[in-house]
């Protein structure tokens, strides 16, 4: 039977996910367990790039792989470890860091999104410039071929190639050059039609109960072209209804539509039809989460065991890697 390509994918550890995680991400990762060799890392070294406050870390970790279980991730066809756990990454990291041009990481489109002015850059952290090394040495550690990625996002992966690249050709090939296996995320925007984030508190979570799914969905922003109730809607460019759009079951899109387009459907009323069928929706989820989070000792020992395998993987490519560098690798000199 011929060996499954390798994918790795990763989330930094926030808590429970939300429905643009579910989008963006996790619902590509469940897809596709079974035609790749999956691992899907807990990024929590990652984390620390904005926010060196670890107190809540443990169970932010707890909470968002109980509900990766939840969304269908399958310890039995999928690796789900710990990044700081395996710390061949560190090393890895180290090693491309000292070939890898800053100009190349100041380049990176994350960095001059946030860093443009002189006081911005005064507060960087090396973690937070060197973030796409160490995201490129959590792909390559592993040989992954394929890494799941929006359109979006390529641009950050191409980094991971170039890195990639440039070390083959200094110390000799040891790592495939990682792939971009795309894949199509629907526009999927917080209530305030923002990027869906837990910064903006502007998300809804997975598991969230019937009453905190209505609070979100009726205070979310609709049409801010329809300023008065019986003006014509603009639903294509409505967030309630692109949301609505992604859940409809009951084939109800073509008549909000002409309802909307009409005037005669109110705003509210959709924001309630919306939050009822999420919660719908959602239901199956709630209730899988909660018998899942009833056995933390399971939790622990899924991650144990995938990190154990991840570490294995980890270290048979660090041996390669040591001899190729020639450091690390002094036989009986110590």
């Amino acid at each position: 039977m011929p060996k499954k390509p390798r994918v790795l994918s990763g989330m930094r550890p926030t808590g429970r996910i939300h429905l643009g995680n579910y989008e963006g991400a996790l619902k590509n990762w469940a897809a596709i367990q079974d035609n790749y060799e999956c691992f899907y890392m807990v990024a929590d070294w990652h984390a620390l790039t904005d926010n060196t406050d670890t107190t809540g870390l443990p169970s932010e970790i707890l909470d968002m792989v109980i509900d990766w279980l939840v969304v269908g991730l399958d310890p039995v066809r999928s690796t789900l470890f710990v990044q700081s756990q395996v710390r061949e990454h560190a090393e890895l990291h180290l090693l491309l860091s000292m070939v890898t041009p800053i100009s190349w990481l100041e380049r990176c489109p994350t960095f001059k999104e946030l860093y443009r002015s002189e006081k911005e850059r005064a507060s960087l952290s090396y973690g937070r410039l060197g973030y796409p090394v160490l995201q490129a040495a959590d792909i390559i550690i592993y040989k992954a071929k394929f890494v799941p990625v929006g359109e979006d996002q390529v641009p950050h992966l191409e980094l991971s190639r170039e890195i990639t690249r440039r070390f083959n050709r200094i110390f000799g090939k040891v790592f495939p050059e990682p792939q971009p296996l795309l894949t199509k995320t629907p526009r999927l925007l917080g209530t305030d039609r923002r990027k869906m984030s837990k910064s903006f508190n502007n998300y809804i979570s997975i598991t969230a109960s019937p009453d905190e799914i209505a609070e979100r969905t009726m205070g979310m922003i609709t049409d801010v072209k329809r300023i008065y109730l019986h003006d014509a809607g603009h639903p294509d460019e409505c967030n309630v209804f692109a949301i609505h759009s992604l859940y409809d079951a009951a084939g109800r899109m073509e008549e909000i539509h002409r309802d909307c387009i009409a005037g005669t459907l109110p705003c509210a009323d959709h924001k309630k039809e919306l939050g009822d069928m999420l919660a719908g929706f959602l239901r199956p989820l709630r209730e899988k989460r909660e018998k899942i989070a009833a056995d933390t000792a399971q939790i622990h020992d899924i991650l144990r065991d995938g990190t154990e395998k991840a570490r294995t993987v980890a270290k048979a490519t660090m041996e390669e890697v040591r001899e190729k560098c020639r450091v690390g690798n002094f036989g009986d000199i110590f």
